[in-house]
């Protein structure tokens, strides 16, 4: 299984402000200070030694994440990063490389706009021999689609997209075959409802589970989600506040914070956790540092354990 992230922010996208790049130069500028570069190379060399927050950024794009590994286009979400999947795709010339690349499985967590914003826009819609299956949790999928393109929102109708367009209602207990990947899913606390997804292929285990708030049951031993996660090789986590906020301030919005996050997959065995749905309000510096105090807590909470923790970027790859 391969992972690739296109989009990691919640609520909204997130631009740069011209404040956060002025700090990125500066920092720059002083580790540079007193150096000299003989040439191209050495300055390449500089700038990938440099911490993740000056030379790159987390990124500014609304969820949507690939799996690959199966047989057919695998994408969780929807969000504006859909869009520069789609643009890669378009200019790599994928979409016409074979039969499997014409179709694509698109599993939607839940409908608010941050997770569905992208698809008006992702070219292969317009394609007539693209097929696109929908697949979710809400009986309402279709629904929400149409209604998402109705011309009051957008100047194109779904059912103008030219690509074929299918949508299955899955449901929880139940294990499905889709793409060459075994998937189940769960309902998660959000509201509205959303749902997360584990994905199996080789003995290796996958979960996307974004915009989920996990209340005082999570400390129950029994608690549903620890065994939907358990296990995993990657989970991808909506830690989208502190655990401070979480717990006052944004309690019951329906997110969750990277402790909890840290809590729950040490207690289901999981391998790597990643941390996801940024907040749009923090800069990458700001995410930096939320990082390191994540991975701080790990080793007060678990200082045995082995548990990897990153924080998702757009562009991200991850191999399971």
């Amino acid at each position: 299984m391969k992972i690739k992230v296109w989009g990691v922010r919640g609520s909204l996208p997130y631009g740069i402000p011209s404040t956060v790049i002025n700090r990125k130069v500066k920092e720059a500028l002083k580790a540079a200070s007193g150096r000299k570069f003989a040439n191209d190379a050495e300055i390449d060399e500089f700038i990938e030694g440099l911490p993740f927050p000056v030379k790159s950024t987390y990124g500014s794009n609304t969820p949507c994440v690939q799996l690959s590994g199966g047989n057919e286009y695998v994408i969780l979400d929807a969000g504006s990063g859909m869009r520069d999947l789609a643009t890669y795709l378009s200019g790599s010339g994928e979409l016409f490389a074979n039969d499997a690349c014409k179709k694509f499985n698109v599993f939607i967590s839940h409908f608010h706009w941050d997770h569905t914003m992208g698809f008006p826009f992702f070219i292969p819609a317009y394609m007539p021999d693209i097929e696109i299956h929908f697949y979710g949790g809400h009986h309402t999928l279709r629904k929400a689609f149409v209604e998402q393109q109705e011309p009051i929102h957008f100047p194109v109708r779904l059912e103008e997209m030219p690509s074929k367009k299918s949508f299955t209602v899955l449901r929880e207990k139940n294990e499905y075959e889709i793409a060459g990947f075994k998937v189940k899913i769960l309902k998660q606390i959000h509201p509205g409802g959303c749902f997360g997804y584990r994905f199996e292929k080789d003995g290796k285990v996958f979960v996307y589970s974004t915009d989920a708030e996990h209340s005082l049951e999570s400390h129950k031993k029994d608690y549903e989600y620890v065994e939907f996660i358990r296990d995993a090789d990657v989970v991808i986590f909506d830690a989208m506040y502190s655990h401070i906020e979480a717990m006052d301030s944004k309690l019951h919005w329906g997110h969750s914070s990277n402790l909890t996050g840290v809590e729950l997959a040490e207690r289901a065995g999981v391998k790597h956790l990643v941390l996801f749905h940024s907040d749009y309000k923090y800069d990458d510096f700001e995410l930096e540092k939320f990082l390191a105090d994540t991975k701080k807590y790990l080793s007060i909470h678990s200082p045995n354990s082995k548990m990897k923790i990153t924080t998702a970027y757009d562009g991200m790859e991850l191999e399971v």
